[in-house]
């Protein structure tokens, strides 16, 4: 376990839900992965992502998905794509990313808490 932060701490980190509308193959990153647009509702419309997630998706199937991603972090440069937002996942039992994302539908850009 980390070290212990504060409830204000976790509030600091901006979690939001949106929609994936657009996924598309990134043969220029240097590790495999996916470019992303995710809506994230009118408040933040659709932002990009680079993620590593070409062990368990393809991007024709992510399109539709809700995923969590931190909205809050500054844009980062990737090769040639620049990605605005943190799309989170968690390592399976080799390390791979599997995304995360509500079980049921709920409105993009909904904050965790």
């Amino acid at each position: 376990m980390g070290d212990t932060i504060t409830y204000g701490d976790f509030e600091r980190v901006d979690i939001r839900v949106g929609t994936i509308v657009e996924a598309a193959p990134f043969p220029e990153a240097r590790k495999p992965a996916i470019k992303l647009k995710i809506d994230f509702g009118p408040e933040l419309g659709v932002k990009k992502s680079s993620a590593q997630i070409t062990v368990h998706y393809a991007p024709d199937t992510l399109v539709g998905r809700q995923v969590a991603a931190v909205v809050n972090f500054p844009p980062r440069q990737i090769g040639p794509f620049m990605s605005e937002v943190l799309t989170l996942g968690f390592p399976d039992a080799n390390g791979a990313v599997v995304l995360i994302g509500p079980t049921l539908a709920v409105p993009n850009g909904g904050k965790l808490f």
